[in-house]
């Protein structure tokens, strides 16, 4: 089943995310329309055949761009004229060298790589950050060995607001969005109808709140799905996850992913002008009902809350609104004062086991912060560390988010010393 078909069925029911992650689809490069390949990796790939060479839209990772090249020398021996970077993360921008070597073998012309103009300045902020986004990538990922690049290729062009790039008879018009990153690219080819739409759409509840990355703007990523939806695109192919084919699908999945965006972003402002603290907020914000059932809005990837989280950091800042947390004690002086009020650490990780057993949203949250607070106030303690295990691995089991996932196992395997 490649992707296309894939997509349908999800779309239609026949399967479901549980059995398929729709943001992690791997498989072969598949023709979507004339002249149009999608390739479905860890990140999406966009080829598009000219006359006057290739066009590519996001161009894979390091670890993908051996099997990028190879997929698309499969469909076309068509020299790479230009690859347009959606944005700058390092799952799309690092397949371009394998085309440049080739060029320089044939004797082509070299490709060109266009990019928005932020582009430049997140790949300094990944150099000089090489060492936290190494340890955080790990964490979310589970992947162990993951080495954060410190070598870039940087982009030939960049453009400020819209660009429109000929490359032959091929019309493709840039447009710079903010959304998951500051620095996105919408491309549209009315030609053939094709929105190559980078990370702002993923099969997922939208990635505008990830627990461990920099700011997102989940209001502006509404305003630009809005846009895209007035468009008349035929074929949406995303960052992440599979094609959309059918106009009146494009537009669904699309006006719905901002709707479910604006109204987190509208209750949770709303409640903070009302002077709610960042704990209430989060208890008291969902998104749409009516959108529930959605297969590209499932939270698999980021979740609603964490979406909340970003708002409020985006509009209000870092502090809480609690009072206590403004300038707080350190967390093991803390955890070892409410140890001695329990009557011991002992005491708050077997309260943890307890309300982790009895099997509530509410008491594996609880469960959680016990077990941390034992943990820290007795971290030498093995039948604790046992405990924090427990704990974080079955939270790791039911948590429904790459996100959330990630974090927990790290947790638990933090706890027997099996560090990344």
């Amino acid at each position: 089943m490649n992707a296309v078909e894939l997509a349908d069925r999800l779309w239609r029911g026949e399967v479901s995310t549980a059995q398929h992650h729709p943001v992690i689809v791997n498989g072969d490069l598949v023709e979507v329309a004339d002249g149009v390949a999608f390739l479905p990796s860890f990140a999406n790939v966009t080829a598009l055949a000219s006359d006057d060479g290739l066009v590519m839209v996001d161009t894979g990772s390091a670890l993908t761009a051996a099997h990028v090249h190879e997929q698309i020398r499969r469909w076309t021996s068509q020299p790479l004229n230009t690859a347009v970077f959606s944005h700058g993360h390092i799952d799309h921008v690092f397949g371009v060298g394998l085309f440049e070597e080739e060029a320089r073998t044939h004797d082509w012309p070299a490709p060109r790589v266009v990019a928005h103009e932020h582009v430049p300045a997140r790949f300094d902020r990944y150099v000089l950050t090489a060492g936290y986004n190494q340890v955080i990538n790990r964490r979310q990922f589970a992947v162990r060995d993951l080495v954060w690049p410190t070598e870039y290729r940087y982009p030939d062009e960049v453009y400020r607001d819209e660009r429109t790039l000929t490359i032959g008879s091929l019309a493709l018009h840039l447009r710079h969005e903010r959304g998951e990153t500051d620095d996105a690219t919408v491309t549209w080819i009315p030609s053939r109808q094709v929105l190559c739409t980078g990370d702002l759409f993923v099969w997922s509840s939208p990635n505008a709140g990830n627990p461990q990355k920099v700011q997102r703007y989940p209001r502006e990523w509404a305003q630009a799905l809005r846009r895209m939806s007035e468009l008349g695109a035929r074929y949406l192919l995303p960052g992440h996850g599979m094609p959309v084919i059918g106009e009146q699908r494009v537009r669904q999945a699309l006006s719905e992913t901002a709707q479910y965006l604006e109204s987190i972003v509208d209750q949770t402002l709303a409640m903070m002008n009302e002077g709610a603290r960042l704990s209430e907020v989060l208890s008291a914000v969902a998104p749409p009902a009516n959108l529930a059932d959605r297969p590209f809005l499932q939270p698999v990837y980021d979740e609603p809350e964490f979406i909340v989280r970003n708002v409020w950091r985006l509009y209000g800042g870092w502090w809480d609104g609690n009072p206590a947390t403004l300038k707080p004690a350190s967390e093991r002086r803390l955890a070892a004062e409410l140890a001695d009020l329990a009557g011991g650490a002992a005491r708050l990780a077997s309260r943890a086991e307890q309300l982790l057993d009895e099997g509530t949203p509410e008491g594996e949250r609880l469960s959680a912060h016990l077990v941390e607070m034992a943990w820290l106030a007795a971290p030498d303690d093995p039948a604790i560390a046992r405990s924090r295990q427990r704990v974080f691995t079955v939270r790791a089991e039911r948590a429904t988010s790459t996100m959330a996932r990630g974090i927990f196992q790290w947790a638990a395997r933090e706890s027997v010393g099996d560090e990344y």
